[in-house]
């Protein structure tokens, strides 16, 4: 215990770096009372290892609860906002750049089913395509394959 209460500036810090490391590596700024929390011990820690803080078990306690609750309130939406962003790709596949020839005419509604692969896939196109027109693949969702003339 006396080992503790010597090196108590440092141990504050090092177990915030451990409770960030945990925060990040772990979960992924999954849970961001953990990020609040490790912050707040480092501050702590260093307030501690300057002097501005006496060594104390209850400036250490009141210290993270005030600190804790001034980065939850700071800094809540800008990582909920940096959280929610997501980025939208098109991703390549192995249909795109299929070609094959329709036999009736595709439109943007999707009525014509394209066998392939032992499934039955709506074709749809920008625009209207004649029957019996090669057509190349440009995208595929879900049970859906958009269609251009070649």
């Amino acid at each position: 215990m006396q080992l503790i209460m010597e090196n108590l500036p440092e141990l504050l810090i090092a177990l915030g770096l451990v409770i960030l490391a945990i925060e990040v590596a772990i979960l992924g700024f999954a849970t961001f009372i953990l990020l609040f929390l490790g912050i707040s011990l480092v501050i702590t820690g260093f307030a501690m290892w300057i002097g501005f803080l006496p060594e104390t078990l209850t400036s250490i306690l009141a210290s993270n609860a005030i600190l804790t609750s001034i980065l939850a309130v700071a800094l809540w939406q800008p990582l909920k906002r940096m959280q929610d962003q997501t980025e939208t790709k098109t991703v390549s596949n192995d249909f795109m750049g299929l070609t094959f020839v329709i036999n009736e005419s595709v439109d943007r509604r999707g009525l014509v089913l394209h066998k392939y692969s032992g499934i039955s896939w709506q074709l749809k196109s920008e625009v209207e395509i004649a029957k019996d027109t090669e057509v190349k693949v440009v995208k595929a969702e879900v049970g859906i394959l958009w269609v251009k003339p070649t």
